[in-house]
């Protein structure tokens, strides 16, 4: 009996050690048999990025002229249809010109009875020149002669000068466009009487192609600009005209200058544009967005999304390597765009960055790693 309760204690004991030695394999078998988890990963390369400020603005007329009067009188006639294109030059209003044309023929008389007086007295100089060498005449009746010739000629030039500015006064009386554009309504009509000094212009004309794009910047941020426009010159600039639809004005202007001064009431410096208008679509007044293009390169993007931010201020991300392990980068940005960190350290073209699932892995984990598909945007 007692060699049976051995042998039964012996097996039982031998059954314990078997399980026991069992029991760490299969363990280890399991923790063999799981999976590395999946991660979404976007495979760095350089992209163009386009660097731009956005500023208020408002569209102004490159030039814009009134017109008025230069003579008094009544309007007889004017020559233009409103709203239409002028060209410079062109006649716009007659003024009634009989006064100044009478003065230009008054002035035309004093002229010629000048001449006739001038030439009698050159005449009887001569005779009298004949007369002082026989002793004829005295000396002094000469020089009355000779005076008198003189004033004649004095006489002749202020006649001349007469003439000149009737002249001018009867021209006057057409009403010329100064610049080419497009006219306003008309102030006056015919019958009006306009006076030089006048405060109501007839019209105005306003050119619109180009036009001018005044933009309002604070004056930290303009001293950056400045910088750049002296070492790139012109920049570029772009228009939003609807800023609900983000469509976009066809055209494309450049920066002209900034002004010099900054404002003290609002702490801002005007910056100006100019922007071709051959369609007329931007009327003076307009209020738009203004988008200068400050500089253009080609950069690597990485999503804010996929960046974390350590407790030090700075940026970092999971990066998977060829043994599709996981590795911690820092990174340094220069500035972000859109929703995207432009990157001048940390990483490198062709470097594989996990977008999604990062908050499943640690440095050194191997990880499933698929590419981050443009669907996937929305998920985290």
């Amino acid at each position: 009996m007692s060699r049976v309760l051995h042998t039964i204690v012996a097996m039982a004991t031998l059954v314990s050690v078997i399980g026991c030695s069992q029991e760490p394999q299969q363990g280890a078998t399991a923790q063999q048999a799981r999976p590395a988890p999946s991660v979404s990963v976007l495979t760095l390369k350089k992209q163009p990025v386009t660097h731009e400020m956005v500023l208020p603005g408002r569209v102004t007329p490159s030039r814009q002229s009134q017109v008025r009067p230069q003579v008094d009188g009544v309007i007889t006639e004017r020559l233009f249809e409103e709203g239409a294109q002028v060209k410079k030059g062109d006649q716009l209003y007659q003024i009634d010109e009989a006064r100044y044309r009478a003065q230009l023929n008054s002035a035309i008389a004093d002229v010629k009875s000048a001449k006739a007086n001038l030439k009698t007295l050159e005449a009887k100089a001569r005779r009298y020149d004949d007369l002082i060498k026989q002793n004829a005449i005295s000396r002094q009746e000469l020089d009355d002669v000779v005076a008198q010739k003189e004033q004649a000629q004095a006489a002749i030039s202020v006649a001349e000068a007469s003439v000149a500015l009737a002249k001018v006064n009867v021209d006057y009386t057409k009403v010329y466009a100064p610049i080419s554009g497009q006219i306003s309504r008309s102030y006056v009509t015919e019958g009006t009487l306009v006076t030089t000094n006048q405060t109501q212009q007839l019209a105005t004309i306003t050119q619109l192609d180009p036009v001018f794009i005044d933009m309002q910047e604070s004056g930290k941020a303009i001293l950056t600009l400045r910088q750049q426009m002296r070492e790139q010159g012109a920049m570029p600039v772009e228009l939003v005209l609807n800023e609900s639809t983000g469509k976009k004005y066809p055209h494309t202007g450049s920066v002209k200058f900034s002004e010099v001064t900054v404002d003290e009431g609002t702490g801002s410096v005007t910056l100006r544009a100019e922007m071709p208008n051959p369609e007329g679509l931007l009327m003076p007044g307009l209020f738009v967005k203004g988008h200068v293009i400050t500089g253009k390169e080609n950069a690597l993007l990485v999503p804010q999304r996929a960046t974390m931010r350590q407790s030090d201020g700075s940026l970092s991300v999971y990066v998977v390597n060829n043994n599709d392990e996981v590795e911690a980068r820092r990174l340094t940005v220069s500035t972000t765009y859109e929703d995207q960190y432009v990157v001048t350290q940390g990483v490198s073209e062709g470097d594989r960055i996990i977008v999604t699932g990062y908050q499943k892995v640690k440095p050194g984990s191997k990880v499933n790693a698929s590419e981050w598909q443009p669907s996937s945007r929305g998920s985290r």
